[in-house]
């Protein structure tokens, strides 16, 4: 099977084009392409990330996970763990890993609900 040589046709369009927009267009394109992954990234996380971010932290794998399944039972993934964490530790005045410990523990929960403003 041959291939059919189209490059000449889809050349044409850009044939009168200077390095330069050649070099816009291209960036132009490039940034359409991942623009959705950007935003994705903005908007979605997943509990695994969440750890990950908490283990770059400082924390171990076991306070990491207890943190990120505290957020999970608040529905405030989507805030970030270690974000939460921050504000926690802001709030109380105290390190962030000392806060991250409290969190995993359950002992900031109704601090962290008034944080956020979480009901029930």
């Amino acid at each position: 099977m041959q291939r059919k040589d189209d490059f000449e046709v889809r050349r044409e369009k850009l044939k009168g084009f200077s390095d330069k927009e050649l070099k816009e267009r291209f960036w132009d394109l490039a940034n359409k392409v991942v623009e959705p992954m950007v935003e994705m990234a903005r908007e979605y996380t997943s509990p695994s990330i969440e750890r990950s971010i908490l283990l770059r932290m400082g924390f171990n794998s076991l306070q990491a996970k207890a943190i990120v399944n505290k957020c999970l039972k608040l529905d405030i993934l989507g805030k970030g763990a270690g974000h939460i964490v921050l504000r926690l530790a802001k709030e109380e005045n105290i390190p962030y890993k000392e806060a991250g410990k409290k969190l995993a523990s359950g002992e900031l929960i109704e601090k962290v609900k008034r944080i956020f403003k979480i009901k029930a």
